[in-house]
């Protein structure tokens, strides 16, 4: 397994000081910036759109990993890669053409994934796993935070490593990822965690030791 991935949701941030919650998980050693992306359609909130990714990008060098949670998704793509993502994450149940969506992503010299919601199973990436660099399993019904894990995706999450072999894909894990949570899903084969409410939570940008801690817990628990 490559070395673990810990993506800290900004979803989770206190949005009136975006920049600085960026700067503080940036300082504290996280790996990746998690952006999710919701149109009160696909599911059920409304978060925010390139305009943010835009705002964010010159304020850390770490990879955004923008995950898209809207439908239909194609329309946008061009926009979210002009404003700065580095990956950009689609739902395979968020449009009828998923391989025209990740060769999409592509063209744009973009890092493409996709997403599973909790109730799709395994097979349904089967066809395009040499299309895409990341899958990420959703281990909460996505469009909230501070959900609580459905820890049936582990087995999922296990399916998905053996279906994978030995291409280059990060397996990536989101919702309910906290200290207690992440040995499980890290044993089952996922090589980077979102983490949200665990890491924001009862912290502030101007603390960053907070953050550090947080990521840290969780890092030495899927690790250990």
């Amino acid at each position: 397994m490559t070395d673990l991935i810990i993506a800290p949701s900004i979803l989770a941030a206190d949005f009136s000081r975006l920049r600085d919650e960026v700067c503080a998980i940036d300082q504290a050693g996280c790996d990746w910036v998690h952006l999710d992306v919701m149109d009160g359609h696909f599911v059920p909130n409304i978060s925010f759109g390139p305009a943010v990714v835009e705002a964010i990008r010159p304020h850390t060098n770490k990879i955004l990993d923008v995950h898209l949670m809207i439908a239909p998704c194609d329309p946008y793509l061009d926009a979210f890669a002009e404003a700065g993502a580095d990956i950009i994450t689609v739902h395979a149940e968020a449009g009828p053409h998923l391989h025209r969506s990740l060769m999409a992503i592509k063209a744009l010299g973009k890092k493409a994934g996709v997403s599973l919601n909790p109730g799709t199973p395994a097979h349904a990436i089967a066809e395009v796993l040499d299309l895409i660099d990341l899958v990420l399993v959703m281990t909460v019904n996505p469009g909230f935070g501070g959900q609580s894990f459905i820890a049936s995706q582990v087995g999922k999450i296990a399916q998905i490593k053996t279906m994978i072999g030995d291409r280059d894909i990060v397996l990536e894990v989101d919702g309910g990822i906290t200290p207690q949570t992440a040995p499980s899903v890290a044993k089952a084969g996922a090589n980077a965690l979102v983490a949200g409410s665990s890491v924001f939570k009862g912290g502030t940008p101007d603390d960053p030791s907070h953050y550090q801690a947080t990521m840290n817990a969780i890092r030495t628990a899927a690790t250990n």
